[in-house]
């Protein structure tokens, strides 16, 4: 058996991301379009819904259990490809290699690390696989900063419900995301968490935006890029938005968590997609 087949072997025991963790059933994120392939991809308490066309995810699920998270598992740092797909369907370091691109996680490196210490160890490995990866900015600003502790604020606002959370993440994959090194690299980053509230099932839907500066013509700055680098990508801006409208632009199904969304779309329109400034501005009541 060669390396390659040993490693793939290694994933036998990967169950991946639980529909029944909360107690309510809820499924993946998966695509609308029956005309849209994935490969769905189990990892250790988390499940990659991989587009091997767009060489991304197209969603993550993670189940994140609150009161055992290990904090103090050290970082792996490396980026592997996971043998269960042909390399040239993943974007490797090729992609991210001298310029200002991040590897940016999908499903956050601590969300999955709780257990014992043996599997929480695993799924921090797990965490590292470039199939959990996309280009991100890497500009570290407000906006990523509430970006990357959302999961924390959610989970202590789940503390009376034991700490539990579902976290979906994913990039918003677009025709017109512009093109570098073989790939396209997305604009948009979504986020829908699920958890219980007052004894009944809930959830919120956040957008990452690091589309060129919204003061400039967006097409004019793709127009002045620098042939050969990255794209040119703006600010981080998080935006709460309701779940349906994450659904319409992902064109993935969420199962219930539209209908049990803490921001509907009924509200005013120029109050639909609400600017997060610090996590005092998001809204966890209907």
């Amino acid at each position: 058996m060669n390396t390659s087949d040993s490693r793939h072997d290694q994933f036998a025991d990967r169950t991946g991301y639980d529909e029944n963790f909360l107690g309510p059933v809820v499924p993946l994120a998966l695509p609308a379009r029956p005309s849209v392939k994935t490969v769905i991809l189990p990892y250790t308490h988390f499940t990659v819904v991989f587009r091997p066309d767009r060489r991304l995810a197209a969603s993550t699920a993670v189940c994140i259990e609150g009161r055992e998270l290990l904090e103090d598992v050290p970082r792996d740092d490396v980026w592997l490809f996971d043998p269960r797909l042909p390399r040239e369907h993943q974007t490797g370091d090729d992609v991210y290699r001298n310029n200002s691109l991040d590897r940016g996680h999908l499903v956050r490196r601590l969300d999955p690390v709780w257990g014992a210490a043996a599997v929480a160890g695993q799924a921090n490995t797990d965490t590292f696989h470039f199939t959990n990866a996309a280009p991100q900015a890497d500009v570290f600003n407000q906006g990523k900063q509430l970006w990357q502790g959302l999961e924390n604020y959610l989970l202590d606002h789940a503390a009376e419900y034991d700490r539990k959370l579902t976290v979906f993440t994913g990039p918003v994959l677009q025709d017109s995301d512009p093109p570098y090194r073989g790939i396209q690299v997305p604009l948009r980053f979504w986020k829908v968490a699920a958890f219980m509230q007052d004894g009944a099932l809930a959830a919120t839907a956040y957008v990452l935006d690091q589309s060129p500066d919204l003061s400039r013509d967006a097409d004019r700055a793709f127009a002045g890029a620098t042939p050969g680098a990255p794209p040119p990508l703006g600010p981080f801006r998080t935006y709460q938005v309701p779940v349906s409208d994450v659904a319409e632009i992902t064109e993935l199904e969420f199962g219930p968590l539209p209908d049990v969304d803490l921001m509907p779309p009924t509200r005013a329109p120029e109050e639909r997609w609400r600017r997060l400034e610090s996590f005092d501005d998001i809204m966890m009541t209907p």
